[in-house]
């Protein structure tokens, strides 16, 4: 019988020694990697312990003054279901900045699970501050005003909402080249604008910041230097080679506008106002008005303005003046040539008529004939005799000129 219940108790020994090396092992070194308002939950696990099961994980999560309640059991909220990632990211379900929480997380595989592990986390104990967002600098004269911007939050607003006692360490140091001693200033201060004072006109000086909070002792790594050169009065030779330089400018701009000006009036002269104007009696044809010098265009359509006749320019003709000699110089001719200069007189006066020639000094030689026959004197005659043979010739030439007056003086 004795017999019996010692095989009895050795069958149950190695079913329960079976069943407990079938069991998952747990994660392990669970740890919260908390930075302002991102969390993230990681952990280890041998993988050996599963052989070849996959195996996946869930993280839950639930206020901790809820697990102090003893009327009914707490309601934990999932935050990642059976991943086969070794973390989970918490940034998403606002955990409370001051609030105190505990996460638990196990692995699964084949429908076996290992037991929970737990953690506690504290935001605004166990999360890091982060640096400030941004840096800028800019020259105030001599001095260098740093311009910070605040950490951000997972949503991108800033830490001082959760953070009201946030400050930050600046430190600074003028950058020499080849140097290896650096001497570096520091300055701590709340504000976002920060000017740092007691610097060196135009030299150069890199700034670096730190976040801090010293309720927990929080402190962030610095940020990256930025570097700037400060700014002083201006030296006097450099204003007058700024002076001198704005001179030579404006007197080049100055000279290329004129020329320009007057490079295009005098193109614009020549273009519509041609120094080689039209004759006048031609403008009355090709202008558009008579008293306007601008040629009119003939239109493609009026054929019949293109035809023009034939225009030929001649000399002007040449004026023949005849001379009136003193009575003296002419000779006397007999008495009985008088009736027969009459005659030639009549004829002269009738030529010259018909030939269409005037003359202002043969009125006064025709009144002569009068007086002449009165008193009975020869050197009418002569002359009547004269012009009676210089009419024909007259005549020849009046034939070939087209236009014109000759104007006879005797």
């Amino acid at each position: 019988m004795s017999t019996m219940y010692a095989a009895l108790y050795a069958c149950l020994l190695f079913w329960c020694l079976h069943a407990v090396g079938a069991e998952l092992a747990p994660p392990q070194q669970v740890t919260m990697m908390a930075l302002n308002t991102n969390y993230t939950l990681c952990w280890d696990w041998d993988q050996s312990a599963a052989e070849s099961d996959a195996v996946t994980f869930t993280t839950q999560y639930v206020a901790k003054f809820k697990l102090k309640s003893k009327k009914k059991s707490p309601n934990w909220s999932m935050a990642c279901d059976n991943t086969p990632h070794r973390s989970c990211d918490l940034s998403a379900f606002n955990l409370h900045y001051l609030g105190i929480y505990v996460l638990r997380v196990r692995a699964s595989a084949n429908g076996r699970h290992s037991d929970w592990v737990l953690k506690e986390f504290c935001p605004d104990k166990d999360a890091a501050v982060g640096p400030p967002s941004k840096v800028d600098l800019s020259p105030a004269g001599s001095d260098l005003d740093v311009f910070i911007s605040d950490p951000l939050t997972s949503t991108n607003s800033s830490m001082k909402e959760h953070l009201s006692k946030l400050y930050y360490h600046i430190l600074y140091w003028e950058r020499i080249v080849d140097t290896q001693a650096l001497r570096t200033e520091t300055l701590s201060s709340s504000a976002n604008v920060v000017t740092l004072p007691n610097l060196q006109a135009w030299t150069w000086y890199c700034v670096s910041v730190q976040s801090r909070e010293d309720y927990y002792n929080k402190s962030s790594s610095f940020t990256s230097p930025q570097c700037m050169q400060t700014e002083g009065a201006t030296p006097w030779w450099l204003i007058f080679v700024y002076f001198l330089g704005s001179l030579v400018i404006c007197f080049l701009v100055m000279l290329l506008s004129l020329y320009s000006s007057f490079w295009c009036y005098k193109t614009v002269k020549s273009t519509l106002c041609p120094p080689d104007q039209l004759p006048p009696h031609l403008k009355k044809y090709f202008c558009a008005s008579p008293g306007s010098d601008i040629p009119h265009l003939l239109s493609r359509d009026s054929e019949s303005e293109l035809l023009c006749d034939k225009v030929t320019v001649c000399p002007e003709s040449p004026v023949l003046e005849i001379h009136n000699p003193p009575p003296e110089a002419l000779p006397v001719l007999p008495a009985d040539l008088e009736p027969d200069s009459s005659r030639h007189s009549r004829q002269d006066s009738s030529s010259s008529r018909d030939s269409g020639v005037y003359s202002t000094g043969g009125s006064s030689s025709l009144q002569q004939p009068s007086s002449n026959q009165s008193s009975g004197q020869a050197p009418f005659d002569m002359e009547q005799v004269k012009m009676q043979d210089m009419a024909s010739g007259l005549k020849s030439q009046l034939l070939t000129a087209d236009e014109g007056i000759v104007d006879m003086c005797v």
